[in-house]
């Protein structure tokens, strides 16, 4: 320990006072160690240089650099005829203090705790070994000079021995004496090194340099001391704490957990667990080295908590820097208890008196209050531990009061710097009631750290170490660990495993008839029963072990007293009912399925305590006292049902199904659900509703209850209520339920999920996305069956059932991509659709692989949709294997006269490929000339460039035809500048010829208006020319595209051509259609518009009227533009007075709600 060493108290001292010591003899009742904790040091010549003691467990030996000074080689010598020789290089010299350090091999010396005192008090009782043990006495601390071979060395603090005149003289130089370990007689500890080369003014003998070094190799050894050493009394170090938890966790943890065994093998004894479970192992020590107190390790009985919390211990305790763990139970806990600290004191006490036997020291361990160990263990830079293994045991009157009893524990936490880790169960950690600030967050941010089933891997790893054979077990069971370990104790004692899958019931019953047998042939041996007789012994102690069982559901926390123990599994003779006999207890708890809790005994194993206690519970009473009694009734009672005995109530509803069908069961559970709804709070309805429903090996019987209870918490949400823990998307993913069903389920479910943002915990919708994930091949067909429900999600605004699926379908798309164009192709349906649409896009690889396979199919709809998609993916195409795949598929199609209605599909996918597109161009051209449906004019965008006089002709020929939408808005993507020109020629030709088709040509020019000034060239003869003498519905089509605000690229162009029209235009039907148009602009520009269009409206009294019906229109059908139209009036009344009519302006007075001037 770095900087520690005694110090002693006083000052310099009379000739009487040393006289006056010296001639004291206090008798000691402390061992005096023999010569075999001394290691004597001499010269190659045999000539006595000193003597040393070992400090460590490596063999280093302390002594004083005098006994070693000059010599380059050593000879030490210990008792047993044992030496060892050494050269210098062994040596560590450490003359500024007077000490050396002497690396040995094979002298079998234990070596000797060194205190850990800063101070070493006057008066203080010594043994030294000059000569042989003598006593001596500090008288306090002075500076003395230690001359060595080379120089002086004034070391100060050096400790003033009292001892009598033949002690003197065997401390006189060359004696021998020189670095002997001077021992505090009341601890045993070594709390200095004599030095016989050592003078002060007065005195040249009687001096010991006490063991003291800030930093360097004595500080690293005296560390090693107090962690491997154990001292105790006033010199308690780490190693003392060690030794004594180790102690209390042999005594009071489970079997083996010391040496990491826990379980038993098949001949009885104990084996190490054969699983390891990283992410607990790796919790447990992200703990250990965080600013947290408390940890709990929560999971259901059969989970393992013991076995984690003993494999926690067995790795604390081994190591190369062991850590001290305490052990306690639940049971240990006492109604008085404060805190755990109480229980801690106990448990340290029971320790403390099982060591104290071994340790013989007069004074005792001393003071071991769990207070100093944490303290010293804190100092020590390795905290105490405490692991608390099953709180539910506590007793009820400490229950009731538990959250007193949490505050105590917290502050004595803070105040003794230990932590704490808790086993239990959900139940209990609920209501345990830790400080925030104290609880370790578990790695899902959880305040504690969940245990549940093995994984898959760890499962194999223990049915393989345990013997289990691998589909001996139902899958809901094959990685439970308690089944496991109990199964593993079955099979060794049947000549060979039975062949048919077992359920965790069938391994509980038939582990208890194995015990049962076992604990009658104990009894058998000791009473001289042989054959049928142990038979019907073991049936007479399965019928005690059920009478416990029975016993066990009285008031308390599932324990049997001692008095009802012995009245069951009596100590001496039993009762001629059970056959006579003696050794029954005893018998009992040798085999371990009942062992000590407290004052009274217990199941060894939680869970198997709870199922054979389940079977004989009181159903219709327990139900109705826990969940169906008014509430009022129930608060009479002055201690409630602990939480945690709902593990009888649970398998009891569970036994109900076995005994007497699903059905029975299901009714209980629809009134247990019916018992939620009318009272949301009652934990017991939730938790026995959650509990059974996990459990049952097949929840189908009970899709009934799973729909009521979905609804009911639907409506919970809808009322701002929230969805119960119990019932997390955990839970519904833990039914063994088919897929079609869970997700049928979850349809209804997602309405109950909160905003993402609001941080309510799990999602429902996010639990889909995941099992979407895991296995999207089963899952993706189930989403689809969400497309007809177009409910809104009130967590999502403006979603959808119907849409959330479709988004999750999109986003977890790559994991089977295929998998997914098969089944979207597959239902048919519009949502489906528009994703296969988004995919031809996004996807063009996969969708190009789904039509090379459905152009292959022999159903017809699949190799409509292999024209359909294919032209969707075609422009999106970036490599030569998927335009191959789109090509062959094309051909295929084309190859096969009854698809003929496909043929101008597959014609437009082959003019698009440059491959293809001379040889097939002739026909795909009389295809669209002809207005196939089947053949989009984008497909064509490519060959106008290439073959552009047939392209263009044929297009001529659509443009009057009833797709011609499509095609101008093909024409308009046209950029290329004498291709432009052309295609523009065209428009006009055909709006001329074709007024009616005027509609198309706005298309045309607001598209082409979007690709900025470049398009000027050739819009701005065409348009202009049409505005000037065009027909008149070619000129209002024209008004509606250039009064609209467009895309900032295309504004200036459009404000040039809509002047134009300002300055030629004065039909009153293009100009009204020019105001409506202008109405949907919000930009600064509107309010001139309108008073343009106006001015030229007014001219003529149609134009008028035609104007004032336009604004009172505008007024009733564009949001705002009433109110914007009143305002524009009474800011600048003499600009409208000659446009608005007085009718008008009433109108848009009574429109916009203010006033307008006359």
């Amino acid at each position: 320990m770095v900087g520690r060493g005694p110090r002693a108290g006083g000052g310099r001292h009379t000739q009487e006072e040393r006289a006056t010591a010296a001639d004291a003899r206090v008798p000691s009742e402390a061992p005096v160690p023999g010569d075999e904790a001394l290691v004597r040091i001499r010269d190659l010549a045999g000539r006595p240089r000193g003597t040393g003691f070992v400090a460590d467990h490596h063999g280093t030996v302390i002594t004083s650099h005098e006994a070693v000074d000059g010599l380059p080689r050593l000879v030490l010598h210990a008792a047993g005829d044992r030496s060892c020789l050494v050269t210098a290089d062994a040596v560590t010299p450490l003359p500024d203090l007077d000490l050396a350090l002497v690396r040995t091999e094979g002298l079998g010396v234990d070596p000797l705790p060194v205190t850990v005192r800063d101070r070493i008090e006057t008066g203080t009782y010594v043994r030294i070994a000059a000569g042989c043990w003598r006593e001596a006495r500090v008288l306090g601390t002075t500076s003395v000079t230690y001359t060595a071979t080379d120089r002086f060395h004034l070391l100060d603090d050096a400790l003033e021995l009292a001892i009598g005149t033949s002690g003197r003289d065997a401390l006189r130089l060359g004696g021998g004496a020189a670095g002997g370990p001077v021992l505090d007689t009341v601890t045993g500890a070594v709390v200095a090194v004599l030095g016989t080369a050592l003078q002060s003014g007065q005195r040249d003998t009687g001096f010991a340099v006490p063991l003291r070094a800030p930093d360097g190799p004595l500080a690293d050894l005296l560390a090693r001391n107090a962690a491997t050493v154990p001292a105790y009394g006033a010199d308690l170090n780490l190693a003392g704490v060690l030794e004594l938890t180790a102690t209390s966790v042999g005594s009071d943890g489970p079997p083996g957990t010391l040496a990491g065994f826990v379980g038993r093998d098949r001949d009885g004894s104990y084996v190490p667990d054969p699983v390891e479970r990283p992410s607990v192992a790796r919790e447990f020590a992200r703990f250990t080295t965080s600013p947290a107190a408390v940890l709990g390790l929560v999971g259901p009985p059969g989970s393992g908590r013991t076995t984690e919390l003993a494999a926690f211990a067995a790795r604390r305790g081994g190591g190369a820097e062991p850590a001290p763990t305490l052990w306690l139970r639940g049971a240990d806990l006492r109604d008085g208890d404060a805190s755990v600290g109480d229980a801690v004191r106990r448990t340290v006490e029971r320790a403390a008196r099982i060591l104290a036997a071994s340790v013989a020291l007069p004074g005792g361990l001393g003071d071991v209050g769990p207070e100093r160990l944490a303290r010293v263990a804190a100092d020590a830079g390795r905290p105490l531990l405490l692991l608390l293994d099953g709180p539910e045991e506590m007793p009820p009157v400490l229950a009731h009061r538990l959250d007193g009893w949490t505050r105590g524990t917290g502050e004595w936490l803070r105040e003794s710097g230990a932590r704490l880790v808790v086993g239990c169960r959900a139940e209990y950690w609920e209501g345990a009631g830790f400080s925030r600030e104290l609880l370790y967050e578990g790695g899902d941010s959880e305040s504690c750290v969940r245990l549940g089933d093995l994984r898959d891997d760890e499962a194999r790893r223990a049915r393989a170490a345990y013997g289990v054979p691998e589909d001996l077990l139902a899958d809901s069971d094959a990685r439970h660990p308690l089944t496991l370990r109990l199964l593993s104790e079955v099979l060794a004692a049947l000549p060979a495993a039975p062949t048919t899958p077992l359920h965790r019931d069938d391994v509980f019953s038939a582990y208890l008839d194995l015990m049962c047998l076992r604990v009658a042939v104990r009894l058998a041996a000791e009473n001289g029963l042989r054959g049928t007789a142990v038979r019907r012994l073991a049936a007479k102690v399965s019928g005690q072990v059920h009478e416990a069982a029975r016993r066990s559901l009285g008031p308390g926390q599932g324990e049997l007293g001692r008095e009802a123990f012995e009245a069951v599994f009596p100590w001496g003779p039993a009762p001629a009912r059970l056959g006579g006999g003696t050794g029954w207890a005893s018998a009992v708890l040798t085999e371990g399925l009942l062992v000590p809790a407290g004052s009274g005994y217990r199941f060894a194993h939680e869970e198997l305590a709870d199922w054979i206690q389940g079977t004989h519970l009181d159903l219709d009473e327990a139900l109705h006292a826990l969940v169906h009694r008014p509430r009022t009734q129930r608060a009479v009672h002055l201690l409630p049902v602990p939480h945690h005995r709902i593990g009888p109530v649970v398998q009891a509803l569970l036994l109900l199904a076995r005994e007497h069908g699903t059905g029975q069961l299901a009714l209980r559970l629809k009134e247990l659900t019916q018992a939620l709804d009318a009272d949301p709070h009652s934990w017991w309805a939730a938790r026995l509703l959650a509990e059974v429903l996990a459990r049952v090996p097949d929840a189908t019987p009970y899709s009934g209850v799973l729909r009521l209870l979905a609804d009911q918490l639907v409506g919970r949400r809808q009322q701002q209520g929230d969805v119960p823990a119990e019932f997390g998307p955990d839970f519904w993913t833990s039914l063994a339920l088919p897929e079609a069903e869970r997700f049928e389920l979850l349809r209804w479910l997602v309405l109950a999920d909160s905003a993402p943002q609001d941080g309510g915990g799990p999602r429902f919708l996010d639990t889909a996305a995941e099992l979407l994930a895991a296995d999207p091949t089963a899952v993706q067909p189930l989403l689809t069956r969400w497309f007809d429900d177009e409910r809104p999600l009130p967590a999502t605004p403006h979603a959808t059932v119907a849409t959330a699926a479709q988004a999750l379908l999109h986003t977890h798309r790559r994991r089977a991509l295929d998998d997914l164009t098969e089944v979207l192709v597959g239902c048919a349906h519009g949502r489906a659709d528009e994703l296969l649409a988004v995919l031809a896009e996004e996807e063009p690889s996969a969708v190009c692989r789904a039509v090379d396979r459905w152009a292959h199919d022999e159903r017809p709809g699949r190799r409509v949709a292999a024209v359909a998609y294919g032209l969707r993916a075609a422009p999106h195409v970036r490599t030569e294997a998927d335009r191959e795949l789109l090509r062959y598929a094309a051909q295929f199609l084309l190859a096969r006269p009854a698809d003929r209605s496909l043929h101008g599909g597959a014609l437009a996918l082959l003019v698009r490929d440059p491959h293809t597109r001379a040889r097939h161009l002739p026909q795909a051209l009389r295809h669209f000339a002809s207005g196939d449906p089947q053949f989009p004019p984008s497909a064509l965008a490519a060959a106008l460039t290439t073959h552009s006089d047939p392209v263009l002709e044929a297009f001529r020929a659509r443009l009057h035809g009833p797709d011609a939408g499509e095609a101008v808005r093909t024409l308009a993507e046209v950029t290329t500048p004498a291709l432009a020109r052309r295609a523009a020629a065209l428009v006009r030709e055909t709006v001329v010829r074709w007024p009616e088709t005027a509609a198309h040509l706005g298309v045309y020019v607001d598209r082409c208006l979007d690709h900025g000034p470049a398009a000027r060239a050739v819009l701005l003869p065409l348009v202009t020319g049409l505005l000037d003498g065009g027909p008149e519905p070619v000129r209002t089509a024209l008004a509606a595209v250039l009064a609209a605000p467009g895309t900032p690229a295309s504004r200036p162009l459009r404000r040039e051509l809509l002047e134009f029209l300002l300055a030629h235009e004065h039909d009153p039907a293009v100009l009204d259609a020019l105001l409506r148009a202008a109405a949907r602009r919000d930009d600064d520009e509107l309010r001139d518009l309108v008073h343009r269009t106006g001015r030229l409206l007014v001219r003529t009294p149609a134009g008028a009227t035609r104007f004032d019906r336009g604004l009172v229109d505008l007024g009733r059908q564009v949001p705002g533009f009433a109110a914007l139209m009143a305002r524009w009036l009474a800011d600048t009344p003499e600009d409208w007075a000659a446009v608005v009519g007085p009718s008008t302006r009433r109108m848009i007075e009574n429109l916009a709600g203010v006033g307008v001037p006359a």
